[in-house]
C-alpha cells in the first residue's frame, strides 16, 4: 500500500519503529519528475520535479526558496573563472542564466520545482550561500548535476547564525536521480549532458537537537584548497564545483501533523498487532 504521510511524521515512525537509521547518514529517495520537451531536447528544457518518493511514500509538499544572501562567492573574470553563477537549460522557461549572480537571482534560479534551473559551481571557485525557505522544512531534497561533486550543507536561523554542524555530502555519495540535464553554461562543450544525482538530508544530518523540528533555512557551500600549503602549484579538488539544486520537505500545519501523526501511529500499531498475531 502507498500510504501518503508527511516527511517528517515518515521518517519519525520509521526511526522511532521501524527500522531506519537516525544516525547522520543522509537518505536515499527516488526523484519524481517530467520532462517538458521530448528526444534530444529533453535535457535541454525545464525539468519538472512533481514528487519525491521514500521507501514507497509518496511527498509533494515542498518549501522553495524565497529569500537568499551570498555570504562569499568568488568573482567572476572571464573563462572558466568565478565560484558559483545561475544557470538553467538552453531551452528552459523557468530560471536565470548570470555569472555573477546577485540574491535575487539566486532566488529565481532556486526558487521554483525546475531541476533544470540551478546553481552552477566552479571547480576551482568556493563559495558560501545562504539560502531560506518559504515555509519550515524538516528534511532537505538536494540534486547535483554530473555526480562527481561535494557540497556542505549546515542549517542557520532567520538572521544567517549557524546551527548545529556541517553535514558534507561527498563527491562519490550521490544516487542516481533518474534524469540528465545540461545549461547554457555548458551546452556547447563536449560531453555536456551529464546524469543527475540526488540525496536527502535530515535534521539529524545537520547536527541539531532531538526537540528542533524545523529550520527556516541552510547555507550551502563548497571550496577549493591547497594540497601542500600557500606557494605550492599542486592542488587538490575538494569539492570539485558543485552543480546543485535544494528544495526543502514542508512542515504541515499543527493540525495537520497531529492528523498524520494519528494516522501514523495507527498503522503502526497495526502493524505490531499483525506481528503479534503471526507469533
Amino acid at each position: 500500500m502507498n500510504t501518503k504521510l508527511s516527511l517528517s511524521v515518515f521518517l519519525g515512525l520509521l526511526a522511532g519503529g521501524l527500522g531506519f537509521a537516525g544516525s547522520a547518514q543522509a537518505f536515499s529517495f527516488q526523484t519524481n519528475f517530467e520532462y517538458a520537451l521530448t528526444g534530444n531536447n529533453a535535457p535541454r528544457g525545464d525539468v519538472w520535479l512533481n514528487s519525491v518518493e521514500v521507501n514507497d511514500n509518496i511527498f509533494s509538499n515542498f518549501a522553495f526558496v524565497n529569500r537568499a544572501e551570498i555570504v562569499y562567492n568568488d568573482p567572476f573574470t572571464g573563462g572558466n573563472t568565478g565560484a558559483a553563477s545561475s544557470d538553467m537549460g538552453p531551452l528552459a522557461t523557468v530560471g536565470t542564466s548570470r555569472e555573477n549572480p546577485t540574491n535575487e537571482d539566486i532566488v529565481t534560479s532556486l526558487g521554483n520545482n525546475n531541476l533544470n534551473s540551478i546553481i552552477d559551481g566552479e571547480d576551482r571557485g568556493s563559495f558560501a550561500i545562504n539560502v531560506w525557505f518559504d515555509r519550515r522544512v524538516d528534511n532537505l531534497f538536494l540534486w547535483e548535476r554530473g555526480m562527481n561533486s561535494a557540497v556542505t550543507v549546515q542549517a542557520i536561523d532567520r538572521l544567517g547564525n549557524s546551527l548545529g554542524n556541517t553535514f558534507t555530502i561527498g563527491r562519490n555519495n550521490w544516487d542516481d536521480a533518474g534524469f540528465e540535464i545540461t545549461t547554457l553554461e555548458i551546452a556547447n562543450t563536449r560531453n555536456s549532458v551529464q546524469q543527475v544525482g540526488s540525496r536527502g538530508v535530515s535534521l539529524a544530518d545537520l547536527g541539531l537537537d532531538p526537540s528542533v523540528r524545523s529550520i527556516g533555512g541552510i547555507r550551502v557551500s563548497a571550496a577549493w584548497s591547497e594540497l601542500d600549503g600557500p606557494g605550492n602549484n599542486r592542488m587538490r579538488r575538494d569539492y570539485n564545483g558543485p552543480d546543485w539544486q535544494v528544495v526543502g520537505a514542508a512542515v504541515p500545519e499543527p493540525g495537520m501533523i497531529f492528523g498524520l501523526g494519528a494516522i501514523g501511529a495507527g498503522l503502526l500499531a497495526s502493524n505490531l498487532r499483525k506481528k503479534g498475531n503471526k507469533a
